[in-house]
């Protein structure tokens, strides 16, 4: 072909682009979805453990409650108050629940999602239920409601 301009040759494009190395963006972009997995997955994991643990309460609430033939009520009372005093110090730390007992006790439980019942309802059986020969059974059973719902509200998530 004879070319208008002698000596000038055509118009060659430049070859594409390599794969590797990628473009510091690539990297960028790369390093950002990375971080986000691994958050998002420590998330998730956090959830699962927490929400692991919290059914693994709810079942041993159910195991010192329930109604088995080797277990007296007294026994049963005493181990409702063992799971409540172990999550208490779980959530709200030695120094402040260690020390209470009686009365003091139970305003605590009461403060912290008792909305009264443990002071002044079926939660009273706490402060000498263990100590009582006999207890009714429709007092265990009260209890077991009643800290079945303190758990579940200081279970939650914080």
């Amino acid at each position: 072909m004879n070319s208008p301009v002698p000596g000038l040759r055509d118009i060659h494009p430049p070859p594409p682009p390599e794969f590797w190395p990628p473009a510091p963006g690539w990297w960028i972009a790369a390093l950002l979805l990375l971080t986000l997995f691994a958050f998002v997955t420590a998330r998730l994991y956090r959830h699962y453990r927490h929400l692991q643990q919290r059914r693994r309460i709810l079942a041993e609430l159910e195991l010192a409650g329930g109604r088995a033939a080797t277990k007296s009520a007294t026994e049963r009372v005493a181990a409702i108050s063992t799971l409540l005093r172990r999550v208490a110090l779980m959530r709200y730390g030695r120094n402040r629940v260690a020390s209470l007992s009686g009365p003091d006790w139970l305003q605590f439980l009461d403060a912290t999602g008792g909305a009264g019942q443990f002071s002044h309802g079926a939660g009273r059986v706490l402060e000498n239920g263990p100590y009582i020969p006999h207890i009714e059974e429709n007092e265990v059973g009260g209890l077991l409601v009643l800290a079945r719902d303190w758990l579940k509200r200081n279970t939650k998530k914080p």
